[in-house]
């Protein structure tokens, strides 16, 4: 069996039952269940929501996003062996320390397969909530051309590449293109201030401006967590992007939950501990990934510059990637993933049909 039969990296044509169309992203696709299967599982896996909640099947995949665009490798390789199933280990991994520790609930209700999460419909806060410990990647590239502000928050003068910061920076961007905000740019990622979140609470999918405070003290609490487990394997973690949404209880209240992923090496910057305290930083997370494309074309400009998202793209398309680059970078997940949670992390030979035969045996969720 060759590497690329491993890899699962199509993963929005699985025959699971659905009347919507599949969602895919670039890592995930999302197949919304029927109603009667949802209230079906519901009823017979006993989830602890309300009877009409809509759940969906949430399918990772194996595939590599860097600088908005998906990477592939020679010998037919669509992605990196090993990367989905190590990003939902750690995932879970996180979320369940979240829960035991008394923060927040997740919106994952099951997890049938490595690969597969059975999620809560939640209704997502439109920011990504962005916390930084160390100064470093396009803060630092910003603040070594000058600048000293960053999301309402002025920095001060002398700081060194990849130093520690005093305090836990908090500097969220827009999630999705968001329209008629005064003073926000309508473009997806753009750098937003708390006013610009307390001035338009609903505009930012928040329901009221206290869940505010709420959603900062969560990510606060959440990064000091997962700080605290990874000091635990000398690992520092530098800096984090969580997701936030609200879903409704078994008694029909309204609760700001933690969603999408946590802490993993594709939202998150994680070093090496020993290495920095010896001054050199080396990546357990995906910005080495990140290096190693600006390294390995001769424009890095393509790469860093969003004017020329055209040139990316083709880039990304028509550059095969060594094998060794991509095996490269399967270590690494699987390593940190190893790491924090303790267990191995298994490269499936066939995870599509692994997935099929789970969901068909146990959920009879597969069409027939």
């Amino acid at each position: 069996m060759s590497l690329a039969d491993k890899v699962l990296a199509v993963n929005d044509d699985l025959p699971i039952r659905t009347d919507k169309p599949v969602h895919s992203g670039k890592v995930r696709s999302v197949y919304w269940l029927t109603e009667q299967d949802s209230r079906r599982l519901i009823e017979e896996k006993g989830y602890p929501v309300s009877p009409d909640t809509p759940l969906a099947i949430m399918v990772i995949s194996d595939r590599i996003s860097a600088f908005d665009c998906i990477w592939h490798g020679e010998q037919g390789l669509k992605g990196v062996p090993g990367k989905g199933a190590a990003l939902n280990a750690i995932s879970n991994h996180w979320f369940k320390l979240f829960k035991e520790q008394g923060l927040a609930d997740s919106h994952i209700l099951d997890i049938p397969h490595p690969f597969v999460w059975i999620v809560q419909k939640a209704r997502p806060a439109k920011i990504e909530a962005i916390a930084r410990q160390y100064i470093t990647g396009s803060m630092w590239r910003a603040y070594e051309k000058g600048e000293r502000e960053f999301c309402g928050i002025t920095l001060p003068e002398g700081l060194k590449r990849d130093q520690k910061l005093d305090e836990i920076l908090i500097t969220p961007s827009t999630k999705g293109i968001l329209r008629g905000i005064p003073g926000v740019p309508e473009a997806d990622d753009v750098n937003i201030t708390r006013q610009n979140i307390e001035q338009n609470v609903e505009a930012f999918g928040f329901k009221q401006g206290a869940d505010i405070d709420l959603y900062e003290k969560l990510l606060k609490e959440g990064f000091a967590v997962i700080s605290k487990a990874l000091a635990e394997v000398d690992q520092v973690f530098v800096d984090t992007k969580f997701e936030f949404g609200y879903v409704t209880d078994e008694q029909g209240q309204d609760k700001l939950i933690y969603m999408d992923e946590v802490g993993t090496p594709d939202s998150s910057r994680i070093w090496d501990g020993a290495e920095y305290r010896a001054g050199k930083v080396v990546e357990n997370s995906k910005e080495g990934f990140r290096q190693l494309l600006l390294s390995h074309f001769p424009d890095p400009d393509i790469l860093l510059n969003k004017e020329r998202m055209d040139e990316r793209e083709a880039l990304a398309r028509d550059n095969a990637l060594p094998v060794s680059v991509l095996e490269e970078v399967s270590r690494t997940y699987i390593g940190i993933a190893e790491k924090i949670t303790g267990q191995p992390i298994m490269v499936s030979d066939n995870p599509k049909a692994e997935i099929i035969a789970v969901l068909k045996e146990h959920y009879d969720l597969i069409a027939d």
